[in-house]
């Protein structure tokens, strides 16, 4: 499969820009659901999208050539962003998880329906914001890599199933401030991170399908994808001076 590259990147996010005016207006609904799953698609593994191509995506760029000391390493060094690639992994799939599930369908998030605290091997069950570094450090040293892939498969195919099921009427509702307080009963945020609750209460659902929904999961995997070629050319570099 051939790699994202920089072409790409850009036409992804001149989607976004896209997708936000389509969303705006109902005679475009259709449209803006096809788009979103192809923005989507972008975002997680080629294994499970619905979409004929022969691209890699970026999560597959990610994983590609990736080497557990490199996934697990924290704190890193890059400009951005100190935590691990396995935070930036395992915290937009919870987020994901979280937002499209109990913000914008009332359901039950995938990941205590299928009590998958367990199943990674850290029994966390909020979002990592405002996460300190102990726990972190925790966390990217004793999650299941091959787990949290299988997680972020079941998220993203659930996330598909829930905007396909969305009408123009709800992508124009308000995020309900019950469905906010169920973040907290359920602890899927700290109580530091009341903003983030606020931001995204302030929301409309088709808000979150820009704001978490794909933006987020783009710009933490772009990220993650920076940590690793930083390591890695560092690793040659060491190898080079030998």
């Amino acid at each position: 499969m051939l790699a994202i590259d920089k072409l790409q990147r850009k036409d992804w996010n001149n989607n976004h820009k896209r997708l936000r005016e389509l969303l705006k207006k109902s005679e475009y609904h259709l449209e803006a659901i096809q788009l979103f799953h192809y923005q989507h698609s972008w975002l997680h593994s080629s294994k499970i999208n619905q979409l004929d191509w022969n691209y890699s995506t970026l999560q597959d760029n990610l994983l590609n050539g990736l080497d557990v000391e490199t996934f697990r390493r924290f704190p890193v060094s890059n400009p951005d962003t100190k935590n691990s690639i396995a935070w930036h992994l395992w915290h937009i799939t919870r987020v994901e998880d979280m937002t499209m599930n109990i913000l914008v369908a009332d359901k039950e998030q995938v990941y205590t329906l299928e009590d998958w605290p367990s199943k990674l091997n850290i029994h966390v069950y909020h979002s990592g914001n405002e996460m300190v570094d102990k726990d972190i450090a925790r966390l990217s040293s004793t999650i299941d890599l091959d787990e949290l892939l299988v997680y972020r498969d079941r998220v993203g195919l659930q996330t598909r199933r829930i905007i396909s099921a969305l009408t123009p009427e709800d992508l124009n509702r308000a995020v309900e401030p019950s469905h906010v307080n169920r973040l907290y009963q359920e602890g899927a945020l700290l109580p530091e991170a009341s903003g983030i609750a606020e931001y995204w209460g302030k929301k409309s659902i088709a808000g979150l399908l820009l704001m978490p929904g794909t933006r987020h999961n783009f710009l933490h995997l772009n990220k993650a994808i920076r940590i690793k070629e930083s390591l890695q050319r560092k690793v040659r570099g060491t190898r080079i001076t030998r």
